[in-house]
Order: C-alpha cells, then sequence, then structure tokens
C-alpha cells in the first residue's frame, strides 16, 4: 500500500491518509470544501462547497497518479438532500460525460460545518 499526500488538497484532520493506492485503485478519503492553503472552508453555498471538494478531490487523485476520469465509484454526503440538483449539476461539470457509480446519502452533520463531501475510489492510470 502507498500513501498519498499532496499540499494541492487540505491535509486529513484526522488520524487518516488523504488516499490510499493499493493493487492499482486510489481509495480516497472524503473531501470536504477546506481551501488548502487556509485550511478552512471560505464558501458557503452548496454549489461553491460542491467546486472546492471536487478541486480537492482532483488534487488528491492527481497526486495518487489517477484523476477524474478514472473514477469508478463515489460517495456524495450531503446535510441537506435539497441541494441535490445543485450539488448535481456541480459534479457533471467535474466529470463531463464520464458516469462513475455514485450513492448520495443525507447525513446530520459533516466536519467543519461542511455542506458536501465525497469520497471515490479510482483506477491509477497506465
Amino acid at each position: 500500500m502507498e500513501v498519498v499526500k499532496t499540499a494541492g488538497a487540505p491535509e486529513a484532520i484526522g488520524p487518516y491518509a488523504q488516499a490510499i493506492v493499493a493493487n492499482g485503485l486510489v481509495f480516497c478519503s472524503g473531501q470536504i470544501p477546506l481551501n488548502p492553503k487556509s485550511g478552512v472552508i471560505e464558501v458557503a453555498g452548496a454549489a461553491e462547497q460542491t467546486m472546492q471538494v471536487l478541486l480537492n478531490l482532483r488534487a488528491v487523485l492527481e497526486a495518487a497518479g489517477s484523476g477524474l476520469s478514472q473514477v469508478v465509484k463515489t460517495t456524495v454526503f450531503l446535510t441537506d438532500i435539497g441541494d441535490f440538483p445543485t450539488v448535481n449539476k456541480v459534479y457533471a461539470e467535474f466529470f463531463g460525460g464520464h458516469t462513475p457509480a455514485r450513492s448520495t446519502v443525507q447525513v446530520a452533520r459533516l466536519p467543519r460545518g461542511a455542506k458536501v463531501e465525497i469520497e471515490a475510489v479510482a483506477c491509477v492510470s497506465a
């Protein structure tokens, strides 16, 4: 197993890795909308938070030798399922025509008061 660490995404806020590469797959920990430079959430709306989450996720994937086009599965966590259409629009813009398998669930709370968290599993680019 290889631990993935990049300054392009926020440091882990607990005892876990940003991602682990094992057996040709990248297992990305959930990303919340922390600005990687400041370490705080600087955007309030669901669309803006989703954009920052996906920028963070992309940075982790790229550090692992992968990318959004290699994602096979995501899980999206929302504190308000009413944000689903907004989050879905930004998500579709980032993934383009690539449509990985996905689950979306509403949760009571997310770390640091985030509205959105996304985790992913991807293939390592050949």
